[in-house]
């Protein structure tokens, strides 16, 4: 996590803080490994404090950490970290897209644009904080001298967040990052993605149209990207009577990153 409004400590750090026995750097180390920022190779075994190294013993030899008791600790760190991060966000735009996404590339140029759009109108950009769209979305934000969020996942190709984050954090479940774009954000545009960004788009479609969250704007930029899809959607998914046409009102399209803007603070309700 990074940004001035993270705590000095964090749940997990209170929860591996034990009485070192010996080594004082050993909750430290290992912390880097729960946040993600090294592996666990890479931390020697000296590092496990001796209160971690009795309580393996007490359970046959086992690390406790590795166990379905403190991974739901873990879980409950995050989810308590990011409430307590994003609390105060207020109205907030959730930009979607492809990491792939190159700085020459007119996606780019357009995600920026995006984002200093939306900062300038006093609402908050929130991304998955990695490279390409995202990256993009934060660039304009953090430039145009908004509130720049990046909500990170640790997985093995990534290098962490992106420069132009003033409020990040890093999470290790995919689910507990996309209860925070949920729950923060006011509005979506979705812009050109892989797996990763139909994924969320989904979950968030979903969720609306089950009511298990807010109503929320949708909008999906670049309409000849997202031509085959809803085509389909449209097609054998509609004629089949697998969703409604009122499900259909809650996407958007567009081909100009103003309008797109514009039509997702339109549509938000908070």
């Amino acid at each position: 996590m990074r940004g001035s409004m993270i705590p000095e400590q964090t749940p997990d750090q209170a929860l591996l803080a034990f009485p070192g026995e010996d080594d004082d750097n050993a909750d430290t180390d290992e912390n880097n490994v729960v946040r993600g920022n090294t592996s666990a190779a890479q931390v020697p075994k000296a590092s496990i404090s001796g209160a971690a190294a009795r309580t393996s013993k007490v359970h046959g030899g086992k690390d406790w950490r590795h166990g379905d008791p403190w991974r739901v600790l873990r879980i409950q760190s995050e989810f308590v970290e990011g409430f307590d991060a994003l609390a105060d966000l207020g109205r907030a735009l959730c930009v979607f897209g492809s990491a792939r996404v190159k700085e020459s590339e007119p996606e780019y140029r357009q995600a920026m644009r995006m984002g200093e759009m939306a900062a300038q109108s006093g609402i908050t950009v929130i991304t998955g904080g990695g490279p390409g769209i995202m990256e993009a979305a934060n660039r304009g934000a953090a430039e145009a001298g908004g509130v720049s969020v990046g909500l990170g996942i640790e997985l093995p190709h990534e290098e962490g967040l992106n420069q132009w984050v003033n409020l990040g954090m890093n999470f290790r479940y995919f689910f507990v990052r996309k209860m925070m774009f949920v729950k923060y954000s006011s509005a979506l545009i979705v812009c050109p993605g892989g797996f990763g960004t139909l994924d969320e788009m989904f979950e968030i479609l979903t969720l609306v149209q089950t009511g298990k969250t807010s109503p929320k704007p949708v909008v999906l930029f670049d309409t000849q990207y997202w031509k085959g899809l809803f085509d389909w959607v449209q097609g054998p998914m509609l004629d089949r009577g697998l969703i409604s046409k009122d499900d259909l009102k809650k996407v958007q399209f567009t081909d100009d990153p103003d309008e797109a803007v514009r039509l997702a603070i339109g549509g938000m309700t908070k």
